[in-house]
């Protein structure tokens, strides 16, 4: 497995509305020498701008180098097993995750920039979620699966067991909820078709590129940081936790905008981990799991 990969890049991803994302930083690394950020140019303009989704997107299609692992920090699909479906009581409840993905990239085909809104908007799929201004939907919490901070996948639970707070991908409100992200995120997924494998719905291939999902917190924790305090604003603490994982520093003094520094310190983090063969088998990822829920890499 050491040799399996040899590049390593970290998405930090954005579910905000707008056709570019502040929230969006690209990093990479190869087996040796720091990470970078990557950057985007804006058509018509000298100067790079914030990513699009839709760049993101072609980046990954085609312009990623060879054999490249990709971390995106976003839920690559939403709770099924605790109620044996995504959305239960609705017959138009996809089977699987990758059917969930062109779902919601059908509904939200008039969304520009790789938007969900339309998806949670749905005159019956919004009852699933939590939405802005006290819009609690009367699904959103289920009998006998009631979680304070809403449904949860099994990779979620063993998120919390490292430490971290997990939210719902069903709740769109509050600074730590990632349910927009995921949603977006999911579109882009499906828009990537074949193109490349994303761990675990595919199986691991034994060369190529691979797509997974990541908790940057996860990669802070290794780098010596407590969950809760993962973000980091400086220069100095980001290049204090890439030590910890063996890279060197990354060039720049003062601060950064945290954003950067989770993509920066992930990529690192991840080639670290991915020769580490029990990341890429759970105890708990079943064949059911990785078809319906997915799993984040990383989570044991």
């Amino acid at each position: 497995m050491a040799a399996r990969f040899r590049h390593f890049m970290a998405i930090d991803w954005s579910g905000a509305l707008g056709p570019r994302q502040k929230g969006i930083a690209v990093a990479l690394c190869g087996l040796e020498g720091a990470p970078q950020l990557l950057r985007t140019k804006r058509l018509g303009h000298r100067e790079p701008g914030h990513w699009s989704r839709e760049e993101v997107l072609g980046l990954l299609r085609d312009d990623l180098p060879q054999d490249t692992l990709v971390g995106l920090d976003l839920g690559i699909s939403l709770p099924f097993a605790d109620a044996g479906a995504f959305f239960p009581g609705w017959a138009r409840s996809p089977s699987d995750a990758r059917a969930l993905w062109a779902l919601i990239d059908g509904i939200c085909a008039g969304d520009e920039h790789l938007s969900a809104s339309s998806f949670v908007d749905h005159c019956e799929l919004s009852a699933y979620f939590r939405r802005h201004g006290g819009r609690e939907g009367a699904r959103f919490h289920l009998p006998g699966v009631l979680h304070r901070r809403g449904r949860m996948r099994v990779t979620e639970e063993a998120q919390a067991r490292a430490g971290c707070k997990p939210y719902s991908n069903f709740n769109l409100v509050g600074a730590a909820q990632v349910g927009k992200s995921s949603l977006t995120g999911m579109r882009m997924l499906h828009r990537l078709g074949a193109a490349l494998s994303v761990w675990p719905m595919d199986p691991l291939p034994q060369s190529g590129s691979v797509v997974t999902e990541i908790y940057t917190t996860l990669a802070a924790v290794a780098a010596g940081r407590s969950a809760g305090r993962a973000k980091m604003t400086d220069h100095a603490a980001l290049n204090a936790g890439l030590a910890v994982l063996g890279s060197p520093p990354v060039s720049g003094e003062g601060a950064i905008d945290d954003h950067s520094a989770d993509a920066l310190l992930t990529s690192a983090w991840l080639r670290t981990a991915a020769p580490r063969a029990d990341l890429w088998k759970p105890a708990e990822l079943t064949a059911e799991l990785a078809r319906t829920e997915g799993w984040t890499f990383g989570a044991v």
